[in-house]
């Protein structure tokens, strides 16, 4: 199973760091090449290394951690079909913050339409990038990633990535249901620390 992250900023970078302190392989892609990533690189390497555009947005498993409004041009041009694709992002228009007007439909059902065919997950976008990459044993117990999606078997293989990066996922339900709790703006959870006791 290969991993692809889209974006190395705050929530890319957390991302990438989890993954390799969990000793999970994976690509991550920055809009301004390799080169750009710096000490990034050196912090997550070996496990999670500088990747092309083909083999990040190639990977079976694709976490997308760009601005909204650059979705369509990170995400376009490429054959989703079939594949496990993250949704971790907030529409938000950068640098203002302003709240994308998505119509009536949750963030996730709009984020679904920049990736036809994939079985999209929604996780990670309600969680600060700080407490993402810190430890995720807090305050004696284990901080929670909520996640929400359509497909069982996706939310399935995020569960157990979940699992292995040591937080405790906690499955919302469905993407219009589930994902709108955790969506930003509007949703009940984003932003708060929720710690699970064991």
């Amino acid at each position: 199973m290969t991993i692809g992250i889209v974006g190395a900023g705050s929530v890319g970078s957390a991302i990438g760091t989890v993954l390799a302190r969990a000793g999970i392989e994976a690509k991550i892609l920055n809009r301004r090449g390799a080169a750009a990533m710096g000490p990034l690189a050196a912090l997550l390497a070996p496990h999670v290394t500088a990747g092309t555009r083909e083999e990040v947005l190639g990977a079976d498993i694709v976490f997308v951690a760009v601005p909204w409004t650059r979705l369509g041009e990170a995400l376009g041009g490429v054959d989703w079909t079939g594949r496990i694709v993250v949704d971790c992002t907030n529409a938000l228009e950068g640098p203002s913050f302003k709240p994308v007007n998505l119509h009536g439909r949750t963030s996730s059902e709009a984020f679904a339409t920049y990736v036809p065919g994939a079985r999209v997950v929604k996780t990670i976008n309600h969680i600060l990038p700080h407490l993402l990459a810190g430890d995720p044993r807090a305050e004696g117990g284990r901080r929670v990633l909520f996640l929400a999606g359509d497909d069982a078997n996706a939310k399935a293989e995020i569960g157990a990535i979940i699992d292995k990066i040591g937080f405790y996922r906690v499955d919302l339900g469905g993407l219009r249901e589930g994902g709108r709790m955790i969506e930003f703006p509007g949703g009940p959870l984003p932003a708060l620390n929720f710690v699970v006791f064991d």
